[in-house]
Parts: C-alpha cells; structure tokens; sequence
C-alpha cells in the first residue's frame, strides 16, 4: 500500500461552544487532482486553514507524506505548497524579487534557490515577466506568480484555493490547464465552492457540508449519484393531468406547453415503458420522450439536505 500524500483522521475544530468541523477523515495516496468542494460556512475553510498548517485543530491529526504536522510543523510545511484565495503577492517587487523572497522563506538551501525560481517561473509561464513589478500583470499572469511560490520548493502536495475565481473565461482556461500540468507530478487540492469548476478539473471529489464529509468518492460517481427523476415528454393529444397521475410511479406532471410536459416520478426502471404503453392505448400520440439527468447542483443540495438529516 502505498504511502498516503496527505492524512487526516478524525479531525474536528470548535469556535468558541460550536463545532466548524466533525470527524473529517481524508486520505491521498496519488498524485493529481482532488476536488474540496463546500459552501460558505460548511468547514471547507476552516479544514484547509488547520491543513496548511495556519489553525490548530481540537481534536484529530494532520499528516503530510507521514508527518504529523503538529508534532513537526517546520518539516510537515516542507511538503506543503498553498495558494490562498488572495494570493500573498507584494505589487511593489518584480517577479524575480518576489520569488526569491518565497524562497529564501522556505528556508530552501541557497544554492539552490535561483534553480527553483527559474524552474518556477518556466513551469508557470511567467520567466518572460522576470523584472516586470507585479502590480503591472494582469489577474491571470499575478495567478501563475502566486502558484509559482507554491511549488517553489517542490512540494508533494499543493493547496489552491479557489484559483481561478475572479478570472475572465481565457485566464480560467490558462489557469486551469497549468494546474493540470502541476498536477502530472504531485499532488493538489483543489478547493472551490463553484460545482463546475470541480466538475471540469477534479476526478476525486470530498465535499464538505455542515462540518462533516458527506460525499468522498470519483466526479463520475457524483455525477450519478442521483438518478433520473423527471422526463420530457412531447404529446400532440396530451389527456388532462390526473390521466397522467394514474400511470403508477408518477408523481407530479407539469405542463411546460400545450403539448410538453415534465413527469416526475419515483425511482422506478418501468417508468418509460409505462407511459410508452399508455399513450399507445389512450392515443396520445407520443412524440418524444427523454430522461433528465440531475443537474450538479441538484446533487449538491440533496446531499447537503441528506447531511442535515442525519
């Protein structure tokens, strides 16, 4: 079995009388791309902030590459790579100076700080703005410099969090794809409240909701978590809805227009064939009939609702 990247057990924080976080449990044993996925409030902040090292946490423990991150805080960091929301930039030093600083705080050994800023900054696509002062980049290029410190010193793991907000669409596609390239090599986290982002870039999801996981799995698994519950239909001699209610597991009908309908029914493998068989015997000329997919949203706010029930 190999040995995990990074290791949460049984982890809770508590703010004053109330819990932020409950029994997080979180194991990455590869490198790539693991979503953390919760909204405002849910814990996803507090869990990363103890993660970097930035809280303490109440109770559990934090391991990066099998080191307890409290007992050996300096040596944990050093596998630790972590872009905030806000990227710590200084906009008064060039890139080249900013970098250096990174470094040289990292404590990396001096011979070998100008290879790894040059590395950085290659890797990044940011050598060609080296004297530029960054409060002269734009959002996408200042971006890249903030992931540049991250991956400095060559971290096995590598904390974003909500990298590409505030981006414009091209910047978003730049971005993302330089977080794929990093991600060849270590691993990375990959935090944002935004389903699509996670969606587009992750293969693993947790998602955090009300303090506690409640979904730790692949992105296909989200996906198809919640199965079909409505179908379209296209009737040219649609009967009343009560006529639609009879057939056995629908639930509800919506008449979208005088011939479009939305079924919603129970989980039930025969709801297709059932309408099917009635229209054929009531003669209301089926037309099309299609399956809708839960969206991703949708997902999430099933789960979160599951979570608050239990």
């Amino acid at each position: 079995m190999p040995n995990a990247i990074v290791r949460i057990e049984h982890l809770s924080h508590k703010y004053a009388t109330s819990w932020a976080i409950r029994d997080i449990n979180i194991e990455i044993t590869q490198n790539g791309i693991v979503g953390l996925l919760g909204s405002n409030g849910a814990g996803k902040s507090t869990t990363m902030n103890i993660l970097c090292g930035a809280l303490n946490q109440t109770e559990g423990n934090v391991y990066i590459n099998d080191i307890d991150l409290r007992k050996e805080p300096e040596l944990a960091k050093r596998q630790l790579g972590f872009l905030p929301q806000n990227p710590p930039l200084y906009m008064d030093l060039t890139v080249d100076e900013y970098l250096l600083y990174c470094a040289k705080l990292r404590k990396m050994e001096k011979s070998g700080i100008r290879p790894a800023v040059e590395a950085a900054k290659e890797r990044c696509g940011v050598a060609h703005f080296s004297h530029r002062l960054i409060r002269n980049l734009s959002g996408g290029y200042r971006q890249r410099v903030g992931i540049a410190q991250a991956i400095i010193h060559r971290p096995k793991l590598v904390v974003l969090d909500e990298p590409t907000n505030g981006l414009d669409p091209n910047q978003i596609i730049e971005v993302r794809a330089l977080i794929r390239e990093i991600a060849s090599d270590r691993a990375v986290i990959f935090s944002s409240h935004v389903l699509s982002e996670v969606q587009v870039l992750c293969k693993e999801i947790k998602m955090i909701d009300n303090g506690k996981i409640v979904f730790s799995d692949t992105m296909d698994a989200f996906n198809n978590y919640v199965e079909p519950h409505s179908i379209l239909l296209h009737l040219e001699n649609p009967p009343p809805a009560s006529a639609l209610l009879q057939i056995p597991g629908v639930t509800k009908v919506d008449f979208l227009t005088d011939r479009q309908l939305r079924l919603f029914f129970s989980g039930d493998a025969e709801i297709t064939e059932r309408i099917v068989a009635a229209s054929i015997s009531q003669g209301w000329r089926l037309r099309e009939i299609s399956l809708e997919k839960s969206s991703i949203d949708e997902i999430f706010a099933q789960l979160s609702n599951y979570s608050n029930k239990n």
